[in-house]
């Protein structure tokens, strides 16, 4: 269908405390906020309803339908907006999942993102986590619709793994959305590296929402949310506090830029490809 030309995007670099409440609630008021300053879609934070750690996972998790997903429902819908639910701590089945929901601007779930790479890492001397010990991995890739393009969805880790984020490019995104939350070995390393990777690559606009940095907390985040352009730019980006990021996607521009360096029309499909092994 016809699609808009440009939208105001907000990425929400919340403070997460270990109160629930007062995280969901902090979250509607920011959304609000970011509503009335013209974004259409709104990010939040991964883990963003709790402290980020495999001690907390099963303690603050929930069914979807819950508490929280039902505040992002009503935020939504409230102010109007298709809302990127960062990340909550999901139980299933006995399972506990890494879920970032998404609202659109009638407050119904358009989709549900189950981190689909876990983060396990070892850096000696610098920073051990297994997600793995508590998480189990999402399967399958999850994009939706607005008026203004298609969006695609991962989760902090994701973001590492290329193929994810082309196969989205082939689909028709042109915007990655990846609620995220780096730490300060990798973030300082890679948090931009990997977005401005993502964004040349497959010529899209990425957007990575971090929670903001507690240096009192036991997984201190890196902050630094930001929006980079098809042209690999960052074109917003938040300090280390808690802030919200805004940037006007303009997907003429990303139409320009795809036509000045075709690389979408140059592929040697007869030599190489990336696909989808199951349709999510």
């Amino acid at each position: 269908g016809l699609h808009l030309a440009k939208f105001r995007l907000a990425l929400v670099q919340l403070h997460v405390s270990k109160i629930k409440a007062d995280n969901l609630g902090r979250a509607q008021k920011i959304v609000k906020e970011a509503a009335g300053q013209g974004a259409k879609v709104v990010v939040l934070p991964e883990c963003f309803n709790s402290p980020y750690g495999t001690g907390f996972f099963a303690e603050y998790a929930e069914k979807i339908p819950g508490e929280s997903t039902q505040v992002l429902s009503e935020a939504a819908k409230e102010c109007g907006v298709y809302l990127v639910g960062g990340s909550i701590p999901e139980e299933d089945g006995g399972k506990l999942y890494n879920t970032c929901s998404i609202f659109g601007p009638d407050g119904k779930l358009l989709v549900k993102h189950r981190k689909i790479h876990l983060f396990d890492v070892d850096v000696p001397g610098k920073i051990r986590f297994q997600e793995s010990e508590t998480l189990s991995p999402g399967n399958s890739l999850s994009m939706f619709e607005t008026p203004f393009c298609k969006v695609g969805v991962g989760i902090c880790y994701d973001i590492r793994f290329a193929e994810l984020a082309q196969i989205y490019a082939k689909k028709g995104c042109q915007l990655l959305v990846y609620p995220g939350a780096f730490n300060m070995t990798t973030g300082p390393a890679h948090w931009e590296l990997l977005q401005r990777g993502r964004a040349v690559d497959n010529q899209v606009y990425v957007a990575a929402a971090s929670p903001a940095r507690d240096e009192s907390a036991s997984y201190v985040a890196w902050g630094h949310s930001s929006v980079v352009s098809p042209w690999g730019e960052v074109i917003a980006k938040a300090g280390p506090e808690e802030s919200v990021v805004y940037a006007d996607i303009d997907l003429q521009y990303l139409a320009d830029m795809r036509q000045q360096i075709p690389i979408t029309t140059q592929r040697r499909n007869d030599l190489y490809s990336v696909n989808s092994v199951q349709e999510g």
